[in-house]
């Protein structure tokens, strides 16, 4: 794996990515290039994935298995605080986050002294919108949470997150492998560990490639396992990760 340059580190878990990853990829050096290193975290990938990823010159953790994002990017934020990382950024590799959006999260969190960093769709920029019950969940969700996190939250299943130093200690030690363990899950272990998170307004593009997840029986499944995912959140103990002194 080859050295690392910058102090903000782009993690983009994949998972059977190889249609559209070199496109992707292309598009994020050439963005975030000057100021960012690029790492590709294949999930146990079966096809193409982690050799398009090397050939364009980025990082790849090749995990042997799938562990689903939240173990992907487990593994991405154990790399980061072993290399001295400042910032990390999870960025989909199917194209649908825009890595110009990046300047405005690190100039977010400078801002606002935050720890984490939301890339939030329903803030106010962008067309991207949700209807029927998964609006409602979401909703709910962010209502919930925002009182968690002690800030007003529109968008708490993003998986467009920037995390800083402290946030990387936490999550490279807790972070959640289970189904909206790496947005609904993560931000209520932040809060209970005293991180600062606050929101800033993205805008969400159509994926690259693939099929989107926006069926009436996949609404509804995705409202169960919400709440299911926040009920275990709420309801898990808190362990004794230190990040005072990160």
């Amino acid at each position: 794996m080859s050295q690392s340059h910058h102090n903000v580190l782009v993690i983009m878990p994949a998972w059977n990515e190889a249609a559209v990853i070199a496109g992707v990829l292309q598009e994020v050096t050439g963005s975030v290039g000057a100021f960012a290193d690029v790492l590709v975290v294949s999930d146990g990938s079966t096809d193409a994935t982690a050799q398009i990823a090397r050939g364009a010159g980025v990082m790849v953790l090749d995990l042997p298995i799938n562990l689903g994002v939240g173990g992907a990017m487990r593994a991405g934020y154990l790399y980061a605080r072993r290399m001295g990382y400042e910032y990390t950024v999870q960025l989909d590799a199917d194209g649908q986050h825009d890595p110009a959006e990046i300047q405005s999260l690190l100039e977010c969190a400078r801002r606002e002294s935050a720890d984490v960093v939301i890339g939030a769709r329903f803030a106010g920029k962008g067309e991207y919108a949700v209807h029927g019950p998964r609006q409602w969940a979401m909703k709910m969700l962010s209502f919930i949470l925002s009182h968690v996190c002690g800030t007003r939250l529109t968008d708490t299943t993003s998986g467009f997150k920037l995390a800083n130093r402290r946030a990387i200690e936490l999550f490279s030690y807790e972070y959640p492998a289970e189904y909206l363990g790496d947005t609904v899950e993560a931000l209520v272990v932040a809060a209970r560990h005293g991180l600062r998170v606050r929101q800033q307004p993205v805008a969400m593009r159509a994926r690259a490639g693939g099929e989107p997840s926006h069926s009436p029986l996949k609404a509804a499944r995705f409202l169960v396992r919400a709440f299911l995912a926040l009920g275990v959140a709420l309801t898990r103990p808190k362990t004794s990760v230190d990040v005072t002194q990160s």
